[in-house]
């Protein structure tokens, strides 16, 4: 929490302009395109990384499909595991946010600029409808993050259960699910140092829609979930 309110601080001047970006963008939204869109949110994301002294090592990007929509589920370890992936990541990507917390300062603006879906789970009508608007935009070529743990709280480099709800994206767009194992991502925001802090963001081979097409919905997100801990557990051994 101490680097995120010092980032804050420091970045005010900087924030202020990416807010004022942010609300010209969303009143003339056909001079933008979703890849300009993008370049705007990783420069800040990168400013934020560069005052907070964070560090991002991305391996397995060539286990990226070249062409149209996928899915990346990761495990979620605190507030900088989407902008980790999204600096990460050559091409634009989004996410789904639970549409409470899309509404938190500074994150309301962000997740309007790389026109995240807000996922409202007051109702099982709402929440529906915010799935079927993400299975729609992959299949017509968007990529998306999603978390399919639910919370972060102090998970650190455990990997809980995924919820099996989390894949219908996925599995109803016949997509590829793009397994991605962050490590260390706790630790910008939830140590309380300034020091300088490294994170890891690997993406693994796909899963593609031939490989799980006759599994349920509980054994997608087993297989998904292995894959991403036995990464960690290989990773850290190496190291």
């Amino acid at each position: 929490m101490l680097r995120f309110c010092f980032i804050i601080l420091i970045s005010i001047p900087y924030i202020l302009l990416y807010i004022g970006k942010s609300v010209y963008i969303e009143h003339h939204p056909k001079r933008y395109t979703e890849k300009d869109r993008y370049h705007i949110a990783v420069s800040c994301i990168r400013i934020m990384q560069r005052h907070g002294r964070i560090h991002t090592k991305a391996y397995g990007i060539e286990h990226l499909p070249a062409t149209g929509g996928y899915v990346m589920f990761a495990n979620h370890q605190g507030k900088y595991d989407a902008l980790g992936i999204m600096t990460s990541h050559q091409k634009p990507c989004t996410v789904v946010i639970d549409e409470q917390r899309s509404h938190l300062p500074i994150a309301d603006q962000f997740i309007t600029l790389i026109q995240g879906t807000r996922l409202d789970k007051s109702t099982a009508r709402t929440q529906v409808k915010g799935i079927l608007n993400v299975i729609s935009e992959v299949a017509e070529g968007r990529r998306y993050i999603i978390f399919p743990e639910g919370g972060y709280y102090h998970n650190r480099n455990k990997v809980h259960e995924f919820s099996p709800g989390s894949f219908q994206c996925a599995i109803k767009s016949k997509s590829p699910i793009i397994p991605v194992a962050l490590i260390d991502s706790y630790k910008p925001f939830e140590l309380n140092s300034l020091r300088s802090v490294t994170t890891q963001v690997h993406f693994l081979p796909p899963i593609y829609y031939e490989e799980y097409k006759d599994m349920s919905t509980k054994e997608v997100a087993v297989l998904t979930r292995k894959k991403i801990v036995d990464a960690i557990e290989h990773a850290q051994k190496a190291n």
